[in-house]
Parts: structure tokens; sequence; C-alpha cells
């Protein structure tokens, strides 16, 4: 099925991967409703900076995904959900773990549920490379063991299989996508390249960073915005995991080199004690293995290996190095 042949809601419309997914369907010439979190400031969170285009081209629906009877007003008349609406800071999952099984596994199962008394034609719900916890064997295939190194990634875990559960049980199509590491502007400095590039950016000469050595398969955002259509669009991927990574890893302390080097600034990283996970906690080593994205949906990344990676973080710097950009950011504080 085509993107473009129905209405897509998108959750979590008003976050970092959303927002531009939902510049991304515009741009194909979609109907998007994009449901965001309410709040009473009326704001659509990224959405907000979006062009008047993209703007007047969507139908905005504030609520919650904890909320079954709001969620399934949402569903209501669309063809395709995108579901991407999760809490997704690992460190405040330690701090708050019962708010991650009420929205990632009570939301996700809100979304499910409303697909299914709808007769929704296609579900891709969002799961994360952190399900996988650290490689036992790389690249890493769909079929890696599942390891829950921190209650987000349980409540991820949690979600997944009752996706899958409801393909299986009661016929819903859903396929899940599992992005590895994305990044590009507007993501939060919770992820470690904005932090990275926040402190450079405000001037710093020491940048602070949590462990140095894990390696993460870093995906940019375009790419990621690409995966959701192209697995929505696969029949075969429905009940089925797609992996959508680079197949390209680098450690923490080498992406932090290559940043400051694109900057043009001499830093010091320093392991930051605070921003250290728990030792068992620690995911050491992600790896995609994108066989079954390219084989399924017809999908490679276009910002694959290290030259992709560096016109990535290119584009990413570009856009936080903006003095504006770099104001909504708090770059000398740790953020959960």
């Amino acid at each position: 099925m085509k993107i473009g042949a129905g209405k897509v809601l998108v959750t979590g419309a008003d976050g970092f991967i959303g927002s531009h997914l939902v510049e991304h369907l515009v741009a194909l010439g979609a109907d998007v409703r994009a449901f965001v979190f309410y709040n009473s400031f009326n704001s659509w969170g990224w959405l907000d900076t979006a062009d008047e285009h993209t703007k007047k081209s969507i139908e905005v629906v504030a609520g919650d995904v904890r909320d079954p009877y709001g969620v399934k007003n949402a569903v209501k008349g669309c063809d395709v959900v995108l579901h991407l609406a999760a809490l997704i800071a690992i460190p405040f999952s330690y701090h708050s773990p019962d708010s991650y099984v009420d929205t990632n596994i009570k939301g996700t199962l809100n979304v499910l549920q409303a697909a299914r008394e709808l007769g929704v034609a296609r579900v891709v719900h969002t799961s994360t490379s952190e399900v996988y916890g650290t490689a036992r064997f790389v690249p890493i295939t769909e079929d890696h063991p599942l390891q829950g190194q921190s209650p987000y990634a349980a409540s991820k875990t949690g979600a997944d299989q009752l996706a899958l559960s409801f393909q299986l049980s009661f016929g819903t199509p859903v396929a899940i996508i599992r992005p590895f590491n994305t990044y590009g502007p507007r993501q939060s400095a919770r992820a470690v390249l904005p932090t990275i590039i926040t402190q450079i950016a405000a001037g710093a000469s020491q940048v602070k960073l949590g462990a140095l050595t894990p390696t993460r398969d870093f995906n940019y955002v375009h790419d990621t915005c690409r995966g959701f259509v192209a697995v929505a669009e696969s029949d075969q991927a429905v009940g089925r995991v797609v992996n959508i990574g680079s197949n390209f890893e680098v450690a923490i302390g080498d992406a932090a080199r290559t940043i400051a080097e694109l900057m043009g600034k001499d830093v010091e990283l320093v392991s930051d004690e605070q921003r250290l996970r728990p030792h068992g906690s620690e995911v050491e080593r992600l790896w995609a293995d994108n066989t079954r994205a390219r084989e399924l949906c017809g999908f490679t990344p276009a910002y694959a290996g290290l030259d992709g990676f560096r016109r990535g973080l290119r584009a990413t710097i570009d856009w936080f190095s903006e003095p504006a950009n770099l104001a909504r950011y708090k770059a000398g504080t740790y953020n959960l």
C-alpha cells in the first residue's frame, strides 16, 4: 500500500523524530493527522517550528496516548497509524519506571485496540535498538535475543510483544520498525550527540559525557523517516520486526572527536560520574544488520558509513550552531 493513498496518523508528532516524519509525509503529499501531547500552552512541540505550508497541510489533534478514548478518536478515519508516542529517556526510566509502563506499554495497547476495532489498514509500531541490549553478535539481526537492560528497554520490549500479539491473535496488520540511534536537528540534549554539539557550540573546552567506549549505530533522521515509509508500504513487513540502521558502528568517544573536528574545536573529553549508567544497564555495543529492511522494504540508508555519518553530523551541527536554536538548550546542565 502507498502511504499517500489514505489518511495517516502520526502519534508523538510533536517530538524529534515525529516532527521530522510529519514534514517528510507532507512533502510526499500524504494526508496527515498529527497527534500531539495535550498541554495548557497549546504547544505542538517541534511542529511549532515547521514551515507554514506544513502547518497548514496537517490536522493537529491534542491528547494523551494513555487515554484510550482520546486515542480512539484520533485513530478514527485513518488508514495508517505510525505510532511513535513514547517516553524515551533511559536515565529518567531509572527515576520513574511506572510512567514508562503507562505510556509505552498501555499507550501502545490503546493504539492497537483502536486500530483493531476501527479496521486500520496498517500500523507501524516504533521499537528501539535498546531492546537488544549489549550485542551478543554483530551485526545485530532481528533474531538477536532481547535484553531489558533498563526499565525503558523493558517497557519497549513489552510494547513490541503486544504489537506482535495483536497481529497473531487478531490479524491486526502491524509491522514493527526498530530504528537504531537516530540523530539530527531538534533532538533532545538527553541524547549523546546533541549533548556534545551543544557543549562545544556554547564554548566549552571540556565536554562532559558518560561512558566513552560503547559503540552505536547512528542514523540520520532523514533516513529514519524514509524507513517509516518503507516499512508502512511493505506488505511483507506485516507481522515482522525490521531494523533501520546504517550497518556502521562508532564509539561514543570517536563520535565526539569527529564532532569536535567538524566544529574546528580542540576539546577535552571527560567521563562525568552522574552521566554514567549503572554498570549492568550500559549497552556496550550496537551495530545493525539492515538486510531485512533492504529485502522486504527496499530500504537502504543514504547516510551510511563514515562519510554518511559525517554528512549527517555536518547538517546537525549547522542547525544547533544557529544562535536561536542553541538558545533552546541548557548546554551546561545534565539533561535526564
